[in-house]
């Protein structure tokens, strides 16, 4: 069990982290919200990097894993470690050979995240209303917000392949940037 002295210098320990390296997570924040936007500027080329990179992550692990699964074949569940190795490859190879098809299929995936996000989120606001009074509503609006964007990604199929992705993670990208920026910043302000 962790004491309240514990967290308390765990914290200290982050904010002594934070303000020493400060330029570090400027540094990552601006480069995160130059992607950002440039994903939010052309969204199909950002798609389709999505798209290749993923690809790339599912075949590298692949191989990863099929050299781990045969250095280990004399353990319990060779045999599973082996489909699920030899499934990444598949995978990462089929991304790889048709990326755009790539992007179509991610897109639906990221459509029904959102759909299904949205769904639970909203059943968790009204499930807490009595314990969260006065912010389950920003839980309800969160949660019909991601119904929203998944109904505005369906049935936009398949026209909103070329944008969806791109943009989703380009609004990220922008503003897992700005927080860094304001984050360092105001370790920089706290250092002087």
């Amino acid at each position: 069990m962790t004491s309240p002295e514990d967290f308390s210098r765990l914290q200290s320990m982050m904010s002594q982290t934070v303000k020493a390296h400060w330029k570090a997570f400027l540094f990552e924040g601006i480069l995160l919200a130059i992607l950002g936007v440039a994903a939010l500027i052309l969204p199909p080329l950002a798609s389709l990097a999505i798209a290749i990179f993923l690809g790339w992550m599912f075949l590298i692990s692949g191989i990863g894993g099929l050299i781990v699964t045969y250095w280990a074949r004399s353990t319990p569940g060779f045999w599973w470690s082996l489909i699920s190795a030899a499934l990444a490859v598949l995978a990462g190879m089929l991304l790889l050979a048709r990326p755009m098809q790539a992007v179509l299929t991610l897109t639906i995936v990221v459509g029904a995240y959102f759909l299904a996000e949205g769904v639970a989120t909203m059943m968790y606001a009204l499930e807490h209303r009595r314990e969260l009074i006065g912010r389950w509503s920003w839980l309800l609006i969160s949660g019909l917000v991601d119904i929203a964007i998944s109904f505005m990604v369906i049935t936009g199929l398949p026209s909103s392949a070329e944008w969806a992705i791109g943009v989703l993670v380009g609004i990220n990208l922008l503003f897992g940037g700005a927080s860094l920026i304001g984050l360092a910043l105001a370790a920089r302000n706290s250092n002087t």
